[in-house]
């Protein structure tokens, strides 16, 4: 018997998040990549948040919605609009490498195949350029 939830992703199961594994995949990934960032005073200091528990909802949903799954970082956030959000931040050279870092073993640590791995982490580093705002210290 098929299902009639409304969750997009049920309706895309060749998406890259379907392939992949899913929330639980984007899941780990995102608690993984926040571990590294609650150790990192550069970064920690970017978040508004004390505890980067909502920051990392936001992360998971985000990613979710953009490799193919739910919609609901769009239905509760509206447009992702990155450089907007991230541009009351300094994002200099520093925090971008700082930033690639952890989510560099986050996404190691997943152990997706090589071509998921390659794909997630071109649009990863990608985002990460396009996020400077400045190259001030």
């Amino acid at each position: 018997m098929t299902s009639s939830a409304p969750d997009s992703a049920a309706h895309r199961a060749d998406s890259f998040y379907a392939v992949v594994g899913g929330r639980e995949t984007f899941e780990r990934l995102v608690t993984e990549f926040y571990r590294g960032v609650a150790q990192d005073p550069v970064l920690t200091a970017m978040y508004p948040e004390e505890d980067l528990g909502p920051a990392a909802e936001r992360l998971t949903l985000f990613l979710e919605q953009y490799w193919g799954g739910p919609t609901t970082y769009s239905e509760n956030r509206g447009h992702p609009r990155l450089r907007m959000r991230h541009a009351p931040y300094k994002v200099n050279p520093d925090a971008r490498d700082r930033w690639l870092a952890h989510m560099r073993a986050a996404v190691d640590s997943l152990g997706l195949a090589p071509l998921h791995h390659a794909q997630l982490w071109d649009y990863l580093e990608r985002a990460a350029h396009s996020m400077l705002n400045t190259f001030d210290d």
